[in-house]
């Protein structure tokens, strides 16, 4: 008995001063970068996202990077993947962090949990709609946790990055955001020239936010492109596809390349744009007497429009005083 007390109090005694480093004790400082965007539940569309995640892998190859999905629904689905034997068997080239993805909060947890307490998020959104302001909450939440000694914060700095086509305020011209976005999308404006046809881009849209920024892009895009005929329409908000279509037909265009303005060419390129429904885009533009070259690729996939995420990387980075 004398021996077993012995041991113990020995146990008790080499675990002891390892005791602060779980609760309050000295805490890492890692840098992250969290790459957040809604997602897609589409294998072929991942390569949007893993082609972004590694764009920014290679641009700061000392930080950890990781990639969030917004959406409940999109999560939803991969975890529910993750015991499914023949989708995996038929999709073996799925990265396991898309199978176990989380939310933006969790994922942010989980690198703090590390010692990860200097994080960027960057969004992979399109502009400042709904799902920006709730990221942007979301880390104004996080930031607003405080501890009485303030080396126990959660955080060092956890900062945000502005979506592709920038936000309003008096740091960065989101007018000269839209510029650079609009000269990443020449490779489109090309093939819309080959083929002897107007350029045509879905967008998203949005129920709650203006999506007046998408008319505004169009013109910019017209202006960068002054010899292409140029239209951009919305699933949600305005311009819509009736607007599209009727500004399509006016200007007697009979052929269009239809793309989606989309990070990932998920379901509503598949659908929405180029399905055999009959409300698709394709079909209403052919019931015009349009015809239609359907293109479904996600934004991501242009290494140029990648790069607009590891500028605003830096800028955020730099405007907080973290070096990457």
């Amino acid at each position: 008995m004398k021996k077993l007390s012995i041991m113990v109090m020995t146990l008790i005694l080499a675990l002891s001063p390892a005791v602060p480093s779980f609760a309050m004790g000295r805490q890492k400082n890692k840098k992250a970068i969290v790459l957040a965007g809604f997602g897609t539940s589409y294998p072929s569309a991942l390569v949007s996202i893993t082609n972004i995640q590694k764009k920014v892998r290679k641009a700061f190859p000392k930080v950890e990077v990781r990639v969030a999905f917004t959406s409940n629904i999109i999560r939803n689905i991969w975890h529910k993947r993750q015991a499914d034997a023949r989708f995996l068997s038929e999709h073996k080239e799925i990265p396991k962090e898309i199978l176990y993805v989380k939310g933006p909060l969790a994922t942010i947890a989980d690198l703090q949990d590390a010692g990860y307490r200097t994080i960027i998020v960057q969004p992979t959104h399109l502009y400042n709609g709904e799902e920006y302001t709730d990221l942007c909450s979301y880390v104004r939440g996080l930031n607003a946790i405080t501890t009485i000694k303030k080396k126990y914060a959660p955080f060092v700095k956890l900062v945000i990055g502005r979506p592709a086509l920038g936000k309003c305020g008096p740091v960065y011209d989101y007018h000269k955001d839209m510029e650079v976005a609009a000269k990443a999308l020449a490779s489109d404006v090309q093939l819309a020239e080959k083929e002897g046809a107007a350029l045509v881009y879905m967008g998203h849209g949005n129920e709650f936010y203006s999506t007046a920024i998408y008319a505004e892009f169009q013109q910019v895009m017209r202006r960068t492109y002054p010899k292409a005929r140029i239209f951009i329409g919305t699933v949600e908000g305005f311009p819509s596809l009736a607007d599209v279509v009727s500004a399509v037909t006016h200007s007697r265009i009979r052929k269009v390349v239809l793309k989606p303005l989309m990070i990932v060419a998920g379901d509503h390129a598949n659908n929405d744009m180029a399905g055999d429904d009959e409300d698709s885009w394709k079909n209403t533009f052919k019931r015009a007497g349009v015809r239609v070259k359907c293109v479904i690729h996600g934004l991501g996939e242009n290494m140029n429009w990648d790069e607009i995420y590891v500028n605003h990387i830096k800028d955020v980075a730099r405007d907080n005083d973290i070096a990457l």
